[in-house]
């Protein structure tokens, strides 16, 4: 079989000492879908296809785990120290021509040093055999969270607290220059799905519930891994991966089941935030593991071609979740055998499969392919956008980018923007009687199983996948007890957890249950910093039955509360557990969500209060397992109690809104104006307000723009973020800000379809301050294909 070399001067001897790019001469560069192709590249992408066989077309589309590639008992385990199996190695790039390789082995980070060793040989190897460089990918999600002495920012949740796109740019920027340092070019990463279901097992890697919060927020993350215009072969920059495409959110509480979602419905949230991803540029897309109306989305052509790459023009890959073409067959049913799962899929429009185990996954395409069941027009469409991604990270030229290069990596400078992160995120959300901040030389008992334990910090896919890894990795940081006696001195602080979790069995089991020693070190001191909330978790592992938080910490809180010393509730925890059954009984409530390894020290620098807090909630926080509602929910979810003999007992009754969130100073919102009260749909409209310091201390203050249709042929929704912008304010300072929302953004999906602005009369609402104004006429503003 022949061997394709390309003639762009590659060398693997240039590959293994890593020499300076030579950026190729851009021609002319053609926008498809914010993608941007230089046509030269398409040249030369063209000349690739045509020296190609089948097999490296089909190997091109192929990503197998690490664990495949090294020594080690099977393909599920490896040998450490960690060290590839050249006799498989060959197998994968020689015989099956493979393009891409992801994950870590063992489930566990691995230094930077260490991941420059892997990817050089694996780059070796794969040049040649085809000439092609192949392309690693990695779950970077909130910093390199597979590499030791990375920079590890807020979990997504955390990012869209700070309600500040700046901060998702610097998390961005930093999980790119790092994961670059250890050789990876792509992460998968961000999600972009909605984070609506309080009970969802994924809430704290979405962003919120809100469609613009996600969208804003999706795109500085996206800015900071690509670079403002998309300079992937800038080695300080990686490809971005949106994830999961479309509609993976949880509709009955648990992660991966089926949901049912009318297609108005989908395009008016769940697919807006990709649709604005795919404009700015992302390289690449991932496939919800998930079924909709009946139709598992990995085999939907509907959705992945007709809708991603036909009407939003989507010209970067798809790539599969894990193993979910052959979930197609195993799990869901619609395949009768692995080879049929593999024609369903590449033929709906995925371009690289997440195998990952196996290398089966060639040898059905290329059957299939020779049998005429997957045409070699849908191979080379798929082949093309997999090249398209690796000329765009400049992987022909500079194949591996090396540790020596990236002196940043793990720095103060780094650090300090992680910090900030934390710390603008951490929200307020009770302060009776102004308890805190804490007084300086405060004696503070620090109780509960989240109190000394940086697992819990920083959650998921940190070091491992479930995190249960995070203790061999960050002990150089600061749980929050170690943060709290590093802020008021040891000698002030006490500490007894009171409950703490069971790290050997499930990640709900807790152990050394002793409440009444917790209650004896309360004695002589001044207040109780109570953390509670969740061990580590991701994805179907973090399913659960009951909302409310566990029997254990609602026991420790109330004996708290018993000893009469003011209590500090911190909650440190990935979805909002329920706590209104003792919340009454709590002094202060701050929720940190999942602040990473710097959230220890912001939570304790805001307790003292040299920080004050900023963040506000980016999801609705329930009261009860019954009511879990979003802020934008539509007025018949909210019938308030009627007179007469019927009581429907359907109002809303919520713990803490949307966008909720306090300070220890306090803002006034005054003189909202608009520049006109009528408008048409080309215009936009501006409103200016002015916000004001009225406290003693300076802050930051989230402002956050809601409209509201009063009256739509779809029962409209009572409220919808539309802007918010975050300030800084001294004391007594005031500032005007200035919004602008186009009035086709006010469009809504219609019983058609099809976006359309109409006519009436719409609310404005800025903080405390509201201005009406009206819309003279109805439009439609966009054109749709149906695809459910």
């Amino acid at each position: 079989m022949k061997r394709v070399f390309v003639s762009l001067g590659i060398m693997v001897a240039a590959l293994l000492t890593a020499c300076s790019p030579q950026k190729e001469q851009t021609v002319v560069q053609a926008s498809v879908g914010g993608f941007e192709v230089a046509q030269n590249t398409e040249t030369k992408i063209d000349e690739l296809l045509q020296k190609m066989t089948l097999e490296e077309k089909v190997g091109q589309m192929a990503q197998v785990t690490l664990d495949v590639l090294t020594e080690g008992e099977n393909e599920f385990v490896s040998n450490e120290p960690l060290v590839l199996d050249k006799k498989i190695v060959a197998t994968a790039f020689e015989k099956y021509k493979i393009g891409s390789v992801l994950n870590t082995a063992n489930n566990r980070a691995r230094t930077p040093e260490k991941w420059n060793q892997i990817i050089s040989q694996l780059q070796a190897a794969s040049i040649k055999a085809t000439g092609i460089p192949m392309i690693y990918g990695i779950d970077a999600i909130h910093g390199a969270t597979y590499t030791a002495g990375a920079t590890f920012f807020p979990q997504q949740v955390g990012v869209g607290a700070t309600f500040n796109k700046q901060v998702a740019v610097d998390a961005g920027q930093v999980t790119a220059y790092e994961t670059r340092a250890c050789g990876i070019p792509w992460t998968f990463s961000p999600v972009l799905d909605l984070g609506r279901d309080a009970r969802w097992a994924r809430m704290w890697e979405t962003f919120g519930e809100d469609v613009h919060l996600v969208s804003v927020m999706g795109a500085g993350l996206i800015e900071g891994y690509q670079g403002d215009k998309n300079q992937m072969d800038d080695p300080n920059h990686l490809a971005s991966c949106l994830k999961h495409y479309l509609g993976y959110s949880s509709f009955s509480g648990k992660d991966r089941t089926p949901a049912y979602i009318p297609e108005n419905e989908l395009r008016e949230r769940y697919l807006v935030p990709f649709q604005k991803a795919v404009a700015q540029g992302a390289a690449t897309v991932m496939v919800n593991s998930g079924v909709i109306n009946g139709t598992p989305v990995h085999a939907n052509y509907n959705l992945l071609t007709t809708l991603l790459k036909k009407e939003m023009g989507f010209e970067g890959l798809v790539v599969t979740d894990w193993a979910d073409i052959e979930n197609l067959h195993n799990r869901d049913k619609v395949a009768k055998t692995q080879k049929e799962a593999v024609k369903m899929s590449i033929n709906a429009g995925v371009d690289m499969s997440m195998i990952p185990y196996n290398f089966a996954f060639c040898d059905y395409l290329i059957e299939l392919v020779n049998e005429g069941e997957v045409p070699m027009s849908r191979i080379d469409d798929a082949v093309r956008r997999v090249l398209r991604v690796k000329f765009a990270l400049n992987l022909f030229e500079k194949p591996v980018t090396k540790l020596a290069d990236y002196p940043d990596f793990g720095s103060k400078k780094f650090e300090d923007k992680a910090l900030n992160a934390a710390a603008e995120s951490i929200t307020l959300l009770k302060n009776e009687k102004a308890v805190l901040p804490l007084k300086a030389n405060a004696k503070v008992l620090v109780t509960g199983p989240n109190a000394n334990n940086m697992r819990t910090l920083n959650g998921g896919w940190s070091y491992s996948w479930q995190g249960e890894k995070v203790h061999e990795f960050a002990d150089k940081y600061s749980t929050i007890l170690e943060a709290m006696q590093d802020a008021f001195g040891k000698s002030n602080v006490k500490y007894a957890a009171g409950v703490n979790y069971n790290f050997e069995g499930s990640y709900m089991e807790e152990k050394d249950i002793n409440i009444a020693a917790a209650v004896r070190a309360a004695r002589g001191v001044d207040a109780i910093v109570l953390c509670l909330g969740e061990n580590t978790y991701t994805e179907k592992p973090g399913d659960l039955h009951d909302l409310y938080i566990s029997d254990n910490q609602q026991k420790l809180a109330e004996a708290m509360a018993k000893t009469g010393k003011p209590v500090i509730l911190v909650l440190n925890e990935g979805r909002p557990r329920l706590v209104s059954k003792f919340v009454d009984k709590m002094d202060a409530v701050v929720q940190t969500y999942l602040p990473g390894n710097f959230g220890g020290v912001a939570l304790a620098k805001i307790l003292k209060g040299e920080i004050n807090p900023s963040g506000k909630l980016p999801y609705t926080y329930p009261k009860y397992p019954n009511t879990l509602i979003t802020y934008d929910f539509k007025p018949a979810e909210n019938q308030e109690k009627m007179s007469g003999m019927y009581d429907y007992e359907s109002f809303l009754d919520i713990q803490w809104p949307f966008g909720f969130g306090l300070s220890y100073t306090t803002f006034e919102y005054s003189n909202l104006q608009l520049n006109q009260k009528d408008f048409k749909v080309g215009d936009t409209v501006e409103a200016s307000v002015t916000v004001t310091n009225t406290g003693k201390v300076a802050g930051k203050e989230a402002v956050l723009l809601f409209t509201k249709d009063h009256f739509a042929t779809i029962t409209p929704d009572v409220s919808r973020l539309r802007a918010f912008d975050k300030i800084s304010l001294n004391a007594g300072e005031s500032k005007v800000l200035t919004f602008k929302v186009p009035v086709k953004d006010l469009a809504f999906i219609n019983a058609d379809n099809v976006p359309v602005v109409e006519e009436g009369k719409f609310s404005l609402g800025i903080g405390s301050e509201q201005v009406d104004f009206n819309v003279s006429e109805t439009k439609v503003v966009g054109k749709t294909n149906p695809v459910l």
